[in-house]
């Protein structure tokens, strides 16, 4: 079994759009639906997608929830931190070595979140 796809709801879709865009940039995640309530990104492997609440309720971030990014070395874990921050994101934890792996922790503009990891060997 492995993982398809990863939705976080928003209530600022063209915000967060926007967001995601410049973080995705030279990630291999692609934009392939951006209509309606949802934009999705993906490869062949995996989607990742935001949504309005279909509900029509506002989106709200769940404690002690968070989507893993695997990515291929430390110098890219570095790199989409770095670039979260400068995007508007927090930071929840500063590149580091943590359980054999490099990671670094933050939240996007609607509090998710999000770990970029790679293995430390």
């Amino acid at each position: 079994m492995e993982m398809n796809y990863f939705v976080f709801g928003t209530n600022n879709m063209a915000q967060a759009v926007a967001y995601y865009d410049q973080l995705f940039d030279g990630t291999g995640l692609n934009k392939i639906h951006g209509q309606g309530r949802m934009t999705l990104w993906g490869n062949e492997r995996f989607m990742f997608a935001l949504a309005e609440p279909f509900d029509k309720n506002p989106a709200s971030n769940g404690n002690g929830t968070m989507l893993g990014f695997h990515v291929d070395s430390i110098d890219e874990v570095n790199r989409l931190h770095k670039k979260a921050l400068e995007l508007g994101g927090s930071c929840e934890g500063e590149p580091g070595v943590r359980s054999n792996m490099h990671s670094a922790y933050i939240r996007d503009l609607d509090s998710n979140k999000i770990c970029f990891y790679t293995r430390n060997n």
